[in-house]
């Protein structure tokens, strides 16, 4: 069966329009052994991610946004990875996000409904159930589980037409979307509901959105614990980082596509923790199987994107052509399938450390 580059449907928000084609290259030699990154999804389902893109972002938020930081090999927000202070979040009835985006509103939200992964994870470290959610990621035993994530309605229409009449019947105070994907639908809710797009770029954009839904929320100690656990997480796997070379695709069938940092938020902590020597092509740009054979990569994360039905795993679908089984990794049984719920779609902080746990148990 023949490998065929991931390109995604024109409007797909996994790599976005806007995004800078320029991403950070992987540092070269890392010193430890631990090994799995996970696999970036693209695809129609793209756009149940998100778009990633390189745009500079502003520092702070306005109602405790990005926490402003010290200390050397400052990351995006001026801060060391590994600087795992949090500063104190204050309640707020209007924020300006990492976007410039401003939400306002009369009262701390408790009826939101969630359209992206993103509001899920944070609603769930800020000990809140969404009203609706078109997300499966609630299902997953770090979330609510299975039986508690059946209770929570799903909006009709699916992440990429939610149906607005359907989201108002909920009455939400406040709906949370995907700029890229559910922006056009502002004409039809603004006037009814507090409806806020976000558009997560990498790790610290997803610190300083739960910040600001926080300070929205006034769950505000739920949020800085949650930033906490994070940081931790990401300091301790970034004081050991390995030295084996780690590779995330996603796709479904035959078609792939390597997950780059700048283009997907998980992607983004692997350079940390792992010999990670794939940089963003912008929207078109992929890599070739040769391309990844020249790498020898050791340890290969895979993200299947279902569509519906029964979808063979992607690392069963290659499995027996040529190429796929002259990858080291392959050769060596370090194919690992993660749960792109929870790797591509959640970008959060609990989605996150879920990401740092099971790549660090690997590598």
């Amino acid at each position: 069966m023949p490998f065929t580059p991931f390109t995604p449907p024109t409007g797909a928000p996994r790599p976005t329009p806007s995004a800078d084609p320029g991403a950070p290259t992987a540092a070269p030699g890392r010193s430890s052994r631990r090994g799995i990154r996970a696999l970036a999804v693209a695809s129609a389902a793209a756009l149940l991610l998100g778009a990633c893109g390189g745009s500079e972002k502003d520092a702070d938020s306005a109602a405790g946004g990005s926490p402003a930081g010290e200390t050397a090999d400052a990351t995006d927000d001026g801060r060391s990875a590994a600087d795992i202070t949090v500063e104190p979040i204050e309640p707020a009835r209007e924020i300006t996000d990492v976007r410039g985006t401003t939400v306002a509103t009369d009262a701390e939200p408790e009826r939101i409904v969630c359209l992206v992964a993103l509001c899920d994870d944070m609603l769930t470290e800020l000990g809140i159930v969404p009203t609706a959610t078109n997300s499966a990621l609630l299902a997953h035993p770090g979330f609510l589980g299975p039986e508690a994530a059946a209770e929570v309605p799903v909006v009709p229409g699916g992440f990429i037409a939610p149906e607005p009449e359907a989201i108002l019947s909920h009455r939400p105070d406040l709906v949370i979307g995907l700029e890229d994907t559910h922006g056009r639908l502002a004409p039809a809710l603004e006037d009814a509901t507090v409806f806020w797009t976000v558009q997560p770029e990498d790790w610290q954009d997803g610190v300083a959105y739960l910040r600001d839904l926080a300070a929205l929320t006034g769950r505000t100690d739920e949020a800085e614990e949650a930033e906490l656990a994070f940081r931790t997480r990401l300091a301790e796997a970034e004081a050991e980082p390995s030295d084996r070379t780690a590779l995330i695709i996603y796709g479904s069938d035959e078609n792939f596509g390597v997950a780059a940092p700048g283009m997907d938020v998980a992607a983004g902590l692997f350079p940390g923790i792992a010999h990670y020597p794939w940089e963003s092509r912008g929207v078109e740009g992929t890599y070739s199987l040769e391309e990844i054979l020249a790498e020898d990569v050791d340890v290969l994360f895979v993200e299947t994107l279902s569509f519906g039905g029964d979808d063979a795993p992607l690392s069963e679908v290659f499995a027996g052509n040529p190429l796929w089984e002259s990858l080291t990794a392959v050769r060596e049984g370090e194919v690992h399938e993660v749960d792109p719920e929870v790797w591509a779609k959640g970008r959060g902080t609990r989605s996150l450390g879920i990401v740092l746990d099971e790549a660090t148990a690997i590598l």
